[in-house]
C-alpha cells in the first residue's frame, strides 16, 4: 500500500513539473500604464503579434511562432510557442509583469489544425528573460 501511495504521489510530481512551465517575473519602477504601453511596444518590436489584450485583468497574448519545423501551406508540422504576459500594479510606482511561455506541437492538414502541448523540463527561460530585459531597456 506503502509503495503504491509513493508511487502515484511521484508520478503526480512528475507529470506536473513536466506539463508546464514555471513563469518569470520581474517588478519594475515605473507605473501600470507606462508599463503595458511599454510591453505593447516591446512585443511588437521583438515581432510578436498581439492576439489578445485586456486592460482590465492585464494580460496581453500573442500569436504563435514557429520554433522548427515545414510550412507548405496546406500541409505543417513542427514546434511552436506563444507568450501570456500579466501587467499588475504592485504599488503606486512599481509593476510586476509575468512572462509564460506555452510550447506545442503543432501539425496542420489542410485547414485543421491540431496542437499538442510539449513538456519543457529543461527550459532555461531564455526567451522570457529576453522579454523582461527588453521592457526594462524601453522603460
Amino acid at each position: 500500500m506503502k509503495v503504491l501511495t509513493c508511487a502515484l504521489l511521484l508520478e503526480l510530481a512528475l507529470a506536473s513539473t513536466a506539463s508546464a512551465a514555471e513563469p518569470v517575473a520581474q517588478t519594475f519602477n515605473a507605473p501600470a500604464d507606462r508599463v503595458w504601453t511599454v510591453v505593447e511596444a516591446v512585443l511588437k518590436q521583438l515581432g510578436w503579434e498581439i492576439d489578445k489584450k485586456d486592460r482590465t485583468i492585464g494580460m496581453i497574448g500573442t500569436d504563435s511562432r514557429r520554433m522548427d519545423g515545414q510550412n507548405y501551406g496546406v500541409y505543417a508540422t513542427g514546434r511552436r510557442h506563444r507568450l501570456t504576459l500579466y501587467v499588475k500594479a504592485a504599488s503606486d510606482n512599481r509593476t510586476t509583469v509575468t512572462v509564460e511561455r506555452e510550447l506545442f506541437k503543432h501539425e496542420r492538414i489542410l485547414w485543421f489544425d491540431k496542437d499538442e502541448p510539449v513538456g519543457t523540463v529543461s527550459d532555461k527561460h531564455d526567451v522570457e528573460r529576453s522579454i523582461l530585459s527588453a521592457i526594462a531597456k524601453a522603460l
